[in-house]
């Protein structure tokens, strides 16, 4: 039980057989993401029933987190297949016209980002290869200069680091998906590109009209306005994803381990749990071993008491994405193991009152030197605010419901059981021996009750 952070893995071509998921299960995914801007619903859907048949069978709790597309802006067509190259102090124009783009325009499909743009507004293209500065906007074009340039061609996503969208969270695909996700009652809905924490009320008013099923919201912060808006974007959702690939395009790019750090301790300040993602084993798309940069990063969000680190291509089109779990398992294992032998939380949440309740049940667990706090979880609120608390020792979540402990699989160093008869019996003891716990004292928390107990 050394490992306490999570592993949130994407699955994709190379990855969606049986035989895979459940050699993935086996190396140590804890959630599984599948991303909705890939593949239609129904394809989606069996892979999500094929999970849940898979985790059954081998009766372990395994969370479904669905990702959906979210507003992901592109500009339209060129007239050839060439690479136009775009020029540093050039013209360029981005425009209402549908017809055929060249080297000196190009069509921009969606109007509600030319009226949102402003003057010396950036816009970003190429993954930030590409950058534009807004020099005057009319209601049908905006014109630009180019202020770092490379080749452009049809359909480029692009980035507006400087500019709120006046745009619904939810496309008309995503609301499809979203739609079609909801029947295979998923733990975990990821929303991306949140701007607000309106985003974040909007999607949990689609989904709470439409199922009764207890779906957690995750909120992606991607953009620079969701950075200076984390508190509020996270009070609305029920856990934040780092996602690191756009971001560090938005923004200045020394600046997002900072912000990373700031996001994990606002999230546990708020008993949020918060995932670190892109590009943190992407060198194993093809190769068999980490490089030594990867193997830091994945140790430090371990150190940094992060709930989760997520894969992304390294599993989805990788070519051992068995291999990716296996290696990421091994770093965080002993990076965690690192930090319970010398528990100095040097990223420490300081400003959680001295009578917080998960607190005190963290230091009467701590002071007496337990092996295991053990919940007894109707839902996954106490259990979610212990974990917050970060503490070095394991916590067992006693379920009755297979929701609830799906859901706790995304909390650092919480260990899921779902046994209706033990949470029934209130039996901690045997709770712990299914995880070699045979010795010591337990704290148990079981509603508003807290004891301490020695086990037999």
């Amino acid at each position: 039980m050394t490992r306490f952070t999570k592993i949130t893995a994407s699955i994709g071509p190379n990855s969606e057989t049986r035989d895979m998921i459940s050699r993935m299960i086996s190396a140590g995914v804890n959630v599984f993401r599948l991303n909705f801007s890939h593949d239609t619903g129904d394809v989606q859907g069996a892979k999500i029933d094929m999970i849940r048949d898979i985790a059954q069978r081998a009766g372990v709790p395994i969370a479904i987190m669905v990702d959906i597309q979210g507003p992901k802006h592109r500009i339209g067509d060129f007239a050839t297949e060439n690479h136009y190259p775009l020029r540093v102090g050039q013209k360029f124009i981005l425009d209402s016209d549908p017809t055929l783009g060249n080297e000196h325009r190009v069509n921009l499909p969606d109007t509600d980002v030319i009226h949102s743009l402003s003057v010396g507004d950036r816009v970003l293209l190429n993954d930030g290869k590409i950058e534009l500065k807004v020099d005057a906007v009319f209601d049908d074009k905006i014109e630009t200069t180019v202020v770092r340039g490379d080749e452009i061609w049809s359909r480029r996503g692009f980035n507006l680091p400087d500019t709120d969208i006046d745009t619904d969270i939810l496309t008309p695909k995503d609301r499809a998906d979203l739609e079609y996700a909801l029947t295979k009652n998923p733990d975990f809905v990821a929303v991306s590109f949140v701007q607000r924490a309106e985003d974040i009320s909007a999607v949990r008013d689609f989904i709470t009209a439409r199922t009764s099923h207890p779906v957690k919201i995750v909120a992606k912060i991607e953009r620079p306005n969701a950075v200076s808006r984390i508190s509020d974007i996270a009070n609305a959702a029920d856990a934040i994803m780092v996602a690191r690939g756009d971001l560090a395009v938005e923004m200045p790019f020394e600046q997002v381990p900072a912000i990373s750090r700031r996001i994990i301790r606002e999230c546990r300040r708020l008993n949020r749990p918060v995932i670190m993602a892109t590009q943190m084993l992407s060198s194993m798309v093809h190769s068999e071993f980490p490089t030594r940069a990867e193997i830091s990063d994945v140790a430090t969000a371990a150190y940094l008491r992060a709930d989760s680190t997520m894969t992304s291509e390294e599993t989805t089109i990788g070519d051992n994405p068995e291999n990716v779990i296996k290696t990421m398992n091994k770093i965080l294992s002993f990076a965690d193991a690192d930090t319970i032998a010398n528990p100095y939380d040097w990223s420490r949440v300081d400003d959680i009152p001295e009578n917080d309740w998960s607190r005190s049940v963290v230091s009467m667990a701590q002071l007496n030197k337990v092996s295991a706090i053990v919940v007894f979880a109707r839902d996954t609120d106490s259990t979610t605010a212990i974990s917050c608390r970060r503490p070095d020792i394991p916590i067992v979540a006693v379920c009755g419901d297979d929701v609830v402990a799906n859901q706790l699989c995304l909390s650092r160093g919480v260990f899921p059981i779902c046994d209706g008869y033990l949470f029934g019996q209130r039996d901690a003891f045997n709770s712990v021996r299914q995880f070699g716990i045979g010795t010591g004292k337990l704290v148990i928390v079981d509603e508003d009750k807290v004891s301490l107990r020695t086990l037999d």
